[in-house]
């Protein structure tokens, strides 16, 4: 049943709080922008075929999203999927899928840009292009459609999904974003028919336009393939386009806050493309060559992106981060200026081996908490056919250093179904991650805990990569060489095995190595309830086995082995290698034979990480002629420039290069917790339309819990003389209340995303707090009473420690610019300091009131009348139960025992609740309710007992559609002859010190039961 509208003029207002996560699709987040759209020529809407918490972490999105926006003839605003319950809302209305910075429906832009990061968002696409009103096949598009555009790492393959697109662009997507957006309403607004307008696009360059040609059936796989242009002057093949890093810096800037992003830290990418030429990273052929990013650009941007998002972790990410040529020193340069902040520091893809043996300490300053890394093969002869330049000592070596520097967890990425993996091979990837462990626990020591994590995915061939011949293991295939991973791992206790739904990779396979015709069973499957299939719990495979039987396509011809000499269904996209480079690498990894890393000595791991090294050595740099065009010696000369700029002249310390002997694995080893959570590595996705890293293993830390409540006070020494004076709670500093409300899309966000928001506001407008004691320190907070989802309030509470004694003045200041500096909906107040007499919040808060609206409608008859009779008979009633279910529990709470007072709201409330934001012919409950350390009811409930409609099971009531806001929250003075006490602001500090709190407020209020 709906509700009063939350957010104004918003089509989904009132429904969002019907769906999982509303704010996915409110907006309003610090970072995000509203243009004027008169103002600009090309509108363009940035379509994430995902759902917001991972579509928000992409780095492609925002990339173009900050181009687009910087340049004053476009805008750019974001779509997400949506996820299935909102889908369903809005079929069930006939609403479009829109916008989050203008709830535009996607109809309405020039230019509708979708990134393909992964084979299986597909069928998300035509959700979004159904709901936003667009037509699904480009062949089916009118005059006034706009484009439909995608690129990122699948555009080098699209054929599945070309015939629901309108033009692909191939390779970096800087430079093109904007120039084929403008081109496209130019033509547009001079009366260009649509198709010649296409024809433009394609002529633009490295922008593949599907309906401009022709296919056929090739005869040696029956593949269809593109077979020619049908339009004179457009390329054929299609080039990819390339840009130089540096003259786009990476934005310091992008829409943050909302409900926590999946990788929820501000990732930096530092370099595109790979040195490293593993055999099966469609990423590390498609990006090359290598760009590194200036180094003194990498640390500004993190350092401004601290600033601007208030985020406390960062990412340096990268395709092998270790290879990136000044990485050593650039974390140490990171590191010096993060450590001051508190800002805990991720490094992707980062391997212990040939670095400098005191980076690791550099990472643990900053509160890393967990490694990853990929050997990808379980034997030393795998690993040469993957061209995984890695020995079994390195390996060792990297376990030694992790656990020896304090580490607990250590993740290992490994692949099956490699072409020509054997059994032993198999075994061989539980009987390293053993091995690490044992040298693990030898460096760590006795009693310290040990835990390596193997985890391990279904190798899927991808085109442009050598191994895109080569076939695809069979479901049962995998099934057995996973059975025969688990029964190895069985004696290994220090190791845990964790492997993958495959369905899903045979899935990716047909789609990654699929033709045209495929876009048939894309349509039909989707037609049929296919969403989000790279999700193990949304993936329909009866749909999909029912497409494919329909459309009569046989899924065996696009796994197996493809002949070399064949016509591929990508062979018309040019990536930038030379004809007959993959084919070589293809035999080489079949004869076992290594390429080494391009870019690099023959025989080098890492870079040099001093000045005074690389000067020394004059050795040539490999090139294996992979046909992308390298300056070895302009690579070597900026090598020198950036170590010079990060000061890396001498060595720091001596390298370690001796390896550790292998420690047998102790088959009985005792079970071992890890010291701290494991954050956890992203999908492998590759890049996107702007180069996003792929396979990034992220080693950033997992974030400290967020719970409302402050660290308790050191204890007095022995000896001490007591102490008049209350101990300060944490680390020293000021205490100070502040006072906020909570209006729009933040009465949307859950509370701990609140919790998780405050910090940030604070880190934006540079007033440090000070933290708690512990393993993981945290900001030293304590904030009112949670609400549910969807309550309004403009009455909240939070106690924090900062670093600094602010004066009266200087207070007032500071809250001015935390509102500035806060997403949309959240509104500072006031504050005031506290000193060390002042109870907590949570000592002091006994009530609450609360603004309860109806539409007028929704009561019917006099509704004044009638919420009167029912307040009188509420405070009358000795009892009034209703059923709590948390986690499918239930229980009992008697209401009445919570309810103070209950009336219909006068002219005051009406007041705050056009404050709030709503509108419309409104009739108010006024209600007091009691907050107590052992529990509280909420707002939800007393409109229940007091307006609803008993249902069919004992306690179950259901309230008119309403929405409620809280006024106020208070303590109570409590003077002698008052029956419930007088009310007391939390600002009141005079007051307030006056205070004794009830032993039944001992508990933290914002520990108590739901007070919403």
């Amino acid at each position: 049943m709906d509700s009063l509208p939350l957010l104004a003029d918003h089509p989904y207002a009132s429904f969002l709080d019907q769906v999982e996560k509303p704010a996915r699709y409110a907006g309003g987040e610090v970072g995000s922008v509203v243009k004027d759209w008169a103002s600009v020529e090309a509108r363009v809407c940035l379509a994430f075929p995902d759902v917001y918490d991972i579509g928000m972490s992409h780095l492609g999105f925002k990339i173009l999203y900050k181009l687009l926006n910087d340049d004053p003839r476009t805008l750019a605003e974001r779509c997400y999927a949506p996820w299935v319950d909102m889908e369903a809302q809005l079929v069930k209305r006939g609403l479009p899928l829109v916008s989050l910075e203008s709830a535009r429906p996607l109809r309405d832009f020039d230019v509708v840009g979708f990134s393909l990061q992964f084979e299986l968002t597909y069928s998300n696409i035509l959700t979004m292009l159904h709901l936003g009103g667009v037509p699904l096949r480009a062949a089916d598009r009118g005059e006034d459609d706009p484009i439909v555009i995608a690129g990122g790492p699948t555009a080098t393959h699209p054929e599945p999904i070309a015939p629901f697109l309108d033009a692909i662009v191939i390779g970096d997507g800087e430079e093109k974003a904007t120039e084929v957006a403008l081109t496209w309403t130019r033509l547009k607004r001079e009366g260009v028919p649509r198709r010649e307008r296409l024809v433009a696009i394609a002529r633009l360059g490295a922008v593949y336009v599907p309906s401009l040609y022709a296919t056929r059936r090739d005869p040696d796989t029956g593949f269809e393939v593109v077979d020619r242009p049908l339009v004179s002057g457009i390329p054929f093949p299609v080039e990819r386009a390339l840009v130089d890093l540096n003259r786009y810096p990476f934005p310091d800037e992008s829409p943050a806050g909302g409900p926590e992003a999946i990788f929820d830290r501000m990732s930096i990418e530092i370099a595109r493309g790979c040195t490293e030429g593993c055999r099966f990273c469609q990423a590390g052929m498609i990006y090359r060559p290598v760009r590194e990013r200036d180094p003194e650009q990498i640390v500004d941007t993190v350092m401004r992106a601290v600033k601007k998002s208030g985020q406390d972790e960062v990412s340096l990410t990268a395709l092998s981060t270790a290879d990136v040529s000044c990485i050593s020193p650039l974390i140490k340069k990171v590191t010096e200026r993060l450590t001051a902040e508190r800002i805990s520091l991720g490094v992707s893809s980062l391997r212990a081996y040939g670095l400098e043996p005191d980076l690791l300490d550099e990472l643990k300053r900053v509160r890393a908490t967990g490694l990853t890394f990929a050997p990808e093969a379980g034997t030393q002869r795998m690993r040469d056919v993957v061209n995984k330049n890695v020995t079994e000592e390195q390996l060792l070596e990297t376990a030694e250093r992790v656990f020896s520097r304090g580490w607990g967890k250590m993740k290992l990425y490994f692949m099956i179904g490699l072409p020509t993996e054997t059994d032993e091979d198999v075994r061989g990837i539980v009987e390293t991650g053993a091995r690490a462990a044992g040298a693990g626990r030898k460096a760590a020591g006795r009693g310290k805990p040990v835990d390596v994590t193997v985890s391990v995915s279904t190798h899927v061939p991808k085109p442009h990569t050598p191994f895109q011949w080569a076939a695809m293991d069979t479901l049962s295939e995998v099934a057995r060489k996973q059975q025969l991973l688990r029964d190895t791992v069985r004696p290994y206790r220090a190791v845990t095995l964790k492997t993958h739904e495959a369905h899903a990779s045979v899935l990716e396979g047909v789609f990654a190595r699929g033709d045209r015709p495929l876009a048939d069973v894309l349509e039909r499957a989707w037609r049929s309830g296919a969403r989000f299939d790279s999700w193990d719990d949304q993936l329909k495979l009866s749909v999909w086995e029912e497409a494919f039987a329909h459309a009569g396509v046989d899924r065996a011809k696009y796994l197996g082995t493809l002949p070399v000499t064949a016509r591929l269904p990508w062979d018309h996209i040019d990536v930038g290698l030379e004809e007959g480079f993959l084919a070589r690498e293809y035999r080489k990894a079949l004869q076992n034979r290594l390429s080494p890393p391009c870019g690099k000595v023959a025989g080098t791991f890492v870079h040099h990480t001093n000045l005074e090294d690389a000067r020394a050595d004059e050795r040539r740099l490999v090139c294996y002629d992979c046909g992308v065009a390298c300056d070895m010696t302009q690579m070597r000369e900026e090598r020198l420039t950036f170590l010079d700029r990060l000061g890396a002249h001498k060595r720091s310390l001596p390298l370690v290069t001796g390896a550790i002997a292998a420690a047998p694995p102790e088959a009985a080893a005792p079970p071992e917790a890890a010291a701290a959570p494991e954050a956890a590595a992203p999908p492998e996705a590759a890049a996107g339309a702007a180069g996003e890293p792929a396979r990034a293993g992220d080693a950033a830390p997992s974030r400290p819990e967020e719970a409302p409540g402050a660290a308790g006070g050191a204890p007095r020494a022995a000896g001490d003389a007591p102490r008049a004076a209350r101990v300060p709670q944490g680390r020293g500093g000021f205490r100070y209340r502040f006072r906020f409300e909570k209006t729009g899309p933040v009465a949307l966000l859950g509370h701990l995303d609140v919790v998780r928001e405050l910090p940030r506001v604070l880190r934006r407008v540079g007033a440090p707090m000070t933290y708690t004691a512990g393993f993981h320190p945290k900001p030293d907070m304590t904030f009112s009473p949670a609400l549910s989802l969807g309550v309004i309030s403009l009455d909240e509470y939070v106690d924090l420690r900062l670093e600094r004694d602010l004066d009266p003045a200087a207070l007032e200041a500071l809250v001015a610019s935390m509102t500035a500096a806060s997403p949309r909906g959240l509104v500072f107040r006031a504050a005031v300091k506290l000193g060390p007499e002042d109870p907590s919040v949570s000592k002091l808060i006994a009530g609450a009131r609360y603004a309860i609206a109806f539409a007028r409608s929704a009561i019917g008859g006099d509704a004044e009348a009638t919420l009167a009779a029912r307040c009188s008979a509420a405070l009358s009633a000795a009892s009034l139960p209703i059923r709590r279910e948390i986690e499918r529990l239930a229980k009992m709470v008697d209401v009445r025992q919570y309810l103070v007072r209950a009336e219909v709201g006068g002219p005051e409330v009406l007041s705050a609740l056009a404050r709030a934001g709503l509108a419309g012919d409104l009739v108010a409950l006024d209600v007091e309710v009691d907050i107590r350390g052992s529990g509280a009811v909420k707002s939800s409930e007393v409109a229940a007992v007091i307006a609803g409609e008993p249902g069919g099971a004992p306690g179950a009531i259901t309230p008119p559609p309403h929405r409620a806001v809280r006024l106020e929250l208070f303590g109570r003075a409590a003077p002698a002859g008052s029956a419930a006490g007088e009310r007391l602001s939390l600002l009141d500090l005079e007051r307030a010190r006056r205070v004794k709190a009830a032993p039944e407020r001992a508990a933290p209020a914002s520990l108590a039961a739901d007070a919403g």
